[in-house]
């Protein structure tokens, strides 16, 4: 029954997100959900709350749905239309209203499950992945790739995060090379190693080819 509730998840999801050019499309989707089983086996937290989680964490995302309260309850009506079962529900509701950045303004999870789920959609933040889908988002958004006149937010409130002017490299610096610190599982901690490195790396070509140097 639950492998079947995933299935018809799966199908909804990409549906909704397929032409989403802002990297938060299908794909992402996809990644996070395979970085959240693994994360949840090390874990040994609940496959079932996790993958669900995983699957339509963006559906509620304002990005998306253009408020939270309205994807929350397009994701709870989805959740009842297939029968999941009400305390099922409550968590992954849970998990995703508290699981977004927020211009570093988030809520701590409460449950392993949650804490895997982030660290999935965290990991798929860093790197070289990490890296396209903020050129992509930055594009979306009609923002420049960068601008040294455009000074990095040392901090912002959730509205600032989302709405103010920045530029793609300047979220390097308001978001990514922040990640690893907040990973919450070991597993992922690990991950993110790596990944990590590759921001670094990628920002000192970057300047070197900005300035010249390169």
């Amino acid at each position: 029954m639950k492998h079947t509730m995933i299935d018809q998840t799966e199908n909804f999801v990409k549906n909704k997100l397929k032409d989403e050019s802002s990297g938060h499309d299908w794909y992402h989707i996809y990644r996070v959900r395979n970085l959240a089983e693994k994360i949840a086996e090390k874990e040994g937290a609940n496959h079932f709350v996790c993958v669900m989680a995983a699957l339509l964490h963006d559906i509620a995302d304002e990005k998306i749905a253009g408020s939270e309260e309205e994807g929350l309850e397009e994701v709870k009506q989805w959740l009842e239309s297939i029968s999941v079962e009400d305390h099922y529900i409550t968590h992954i509701l849970s998990i995703i209203s508290t699981m977004s950045f927020k211009g570093g303004n988030q809520t701590e999870m409460n449950s392993i499950e949650g804490k895997v789920v982030q660290d999935a959609d965290r990991l798929d933040a860093l790197g070289a992945i990490g890296i396209g889908r903020t050129f992509a988002y930055s594009g979306a958004k009609g923002q420049l790739m960068y601008d040294p006149e455009i000074p990095v937010r040392e901090k912002m409130t959730k509205e600032q995060y989302r709405n103010e002017k920045s530029t793609a490299v300047n979220h390097f610096y308001e978001k990514l090379l922040k990640l690893k610190h907040g990973m919450n599982t070991s597993y992922a901690r690990k991950l993110a190693d790596d990944r990590h490195v590759f921001l670094e790396s990628f920002l000192d070509q970057f300047f070197g080819e900005w300035e010249g140097k390169l």
